[in-house]
């Protein structure tokens, strides 16, 4: 107790810094997951269609020889009728045999209907040439290094079908048990089971949130669904920009204002991350996607006054802007220990705010577990990993440094999807610490020659 009085009475105005998270993310954190229970409990039955429709299934294909084969396996092992599927291979320039993959394929599943397309490269012009080339009622997109739960297909045509308000939808993206569980060392593993929980609270949670109050910030490019009249109705995949899904997303819900939402049953199994320097690039490139577009449909509806009637302007504030705050906290401590401050109440001040961030951890940990009811195999593996919760905010702390990063280098560096990984920007820190070493060193000698 004499800690507890000791942190909250000495430790000033560094407390405020505390107030940044509790009222930003905690407090909405707490509101959400009871909106996501009662969303859950009160969800309506879906009645299946008299005759299921054709759907097309478009998988973009560059260098997939080693996953190919398996990600055409989880659309054989589907529920849907495989009279009802067209599936289109759009091979985007690959230097690969993946075109052998296709062909034992072909021979395997017999009863697929297979298409094989040659695209340019760029993998939004793969996608659409294959969109010209789809002829379903719906068009879903999956990336060929994943897999598809054997439902997916089915859950998600059951949503088009039973509201017809809406235009698209994203399914959920969860890495395989499997693999996660098969990654090897130490530090990689507590990574991987991190971005689990990460993916799962996103997409059972975050996003159902977001898609009930009609504010889906991105559909994934990993797997989407479209009503294809809704589709030919945009511009299609953006080719100029690396958030080519966002872009997407953007136009159906902002420019056509059509209803795009998450289908969290339909479940895509994706590989675990392969390290900390895939994590590095991967961030960045979703933080420039993320900029590049809202900055184009921002233009006409930024500005404070719209914070509360702009779910855009307040997103950017919250997920930019509080960035900062961030950067302030860690740099600050040694500041304010040079000024004297107290050591003591700096620690006490970040394990209050830490043991607030486990605590969100918590109430996602519960309530993303009970989402998973429907799924037994993964529910269990879900809550096995319980500790995740003590690890997830300091994960999320580096991806979200990893995020500052990709906003200043979206200032200085020109958009690629070829991001520079941390081993060259560290090359080049080095190398700038160097010069500005050798640069004050000869400042010096001038000085003293001077004097």
């Amino acid at each position: 107790m004499y800690w507890i009085n000791l942190a909250l009475t000495k430790m000033g105005f560094w407390i405020t810094w505390a107030l940044i998270p509790i009222i930003v993310e905690i407090i909405p954190a707490i509101i959400s997951t009871i909106k996501l229970m009662y969303i859950h409990t009160h969800q309506k039955k879906l009645v299946a269609p008299g005759k299921w429709p054709y759907v097309s299934i478009i998988v973009p294909v560059y260098n997939s020889e080693d996953t190919l084969f398996e990600c055409i396996r989880s659309i054989n092992n589907q529920t849907y009728p495989k009279d009802a599927m067209q599936i289109v291979l759009a091979n985007n320039q690959s230097t690969d045999d993946s075109f052998g993959a296709y062909a034992k394929a072909q021979n395997t599943f017999p009863e697929l209907i297979l298409r094989y397309v040659n695209t340019d490269n760029v993998k939004a012009k793969a996608l659409n040439t294959a969109i010209y080339e789809s002829i379903g009622t719906y068009i879903i997109n999956i990336d060929s290094d994943g897999i598809l739960e054997p439902h997916a297909v089915e859950n998600m045509v059951l949503r088009f079908e039973n509201d017809p308000s809406i235009s698209a939808m994203t399914g959920s993206i969860i890495p395989k048990e499997e693999l996660v569980q098969g990654v090897k060392g130490f530090w990689h593993r507590i990574l991987a089971k991190n971005e689990y929980y990460e993916y799962a609270q996103a997409f059972m949670s975050g996003r159902t949130i977001e898609s009930s109050r009609d504010q889906l910030f991105t559909m994934s490019g990993a797997f989407s669904a479209f009503r294809r009249e809704v589709l030919m109705e945009t511009f299609l995949y953006d080719i100029d920009t690396i958030g080519e899904d966002t872009d997407m997303t953007f136009q159906i819900r902002t420019r056509l204002g059509k209803k795009v939402i998450v289908c969290s049953d339909a479940i895509f199994y994706v590989e675990p991350i392969s390290g900390f320097k895939e994590l590095y690039t991967q961030r960045q490139r979703w933080q420039r996607g993320e900029l590049e577009v809202t900055h184009n449909y921002m233009s006409q509806s930024a500005g404070l006054n719209k914070f509360f009637n702009n779910f855009l302007v307040r997103r950017m504030m919250i997920d930019h802007t509080f960035s900062f705050p961030r950067m302030i906290w860690t740099f600050a401590s040694f500041v304010l220990i040079a000024f004297g401050f107290s050591p003591l109440i700096l620690l006490l001040s970040y394990i209050l705010i830490y043991a607030l961030y486990v605590f969100v951890a918590v109430i996602n940990y519960i309530s993303v577990g009970i989402l998973l009811k429907k799924y037994p195999k993964e529910q269990r593996y879900y809550l096995h990993l319980w500790w995740v919760t003590l690890t997830l905010p300091l994960y999320m702390f580096i991806c979200s440094w990893i995020r500052l990063i990709g906003i200043i280098n979206s200032m200085t560096t020109k958009a690629s999807w070829k991001m520079r990984g941390i081993n060259t920007e560290m090359d080049q820190l080095r190398s700038v610490l160097k010069d500005d070493i050798k640069t004050v060193k000869e400042q010096c000698r001038k000085d003293r020659k001077g004097e």
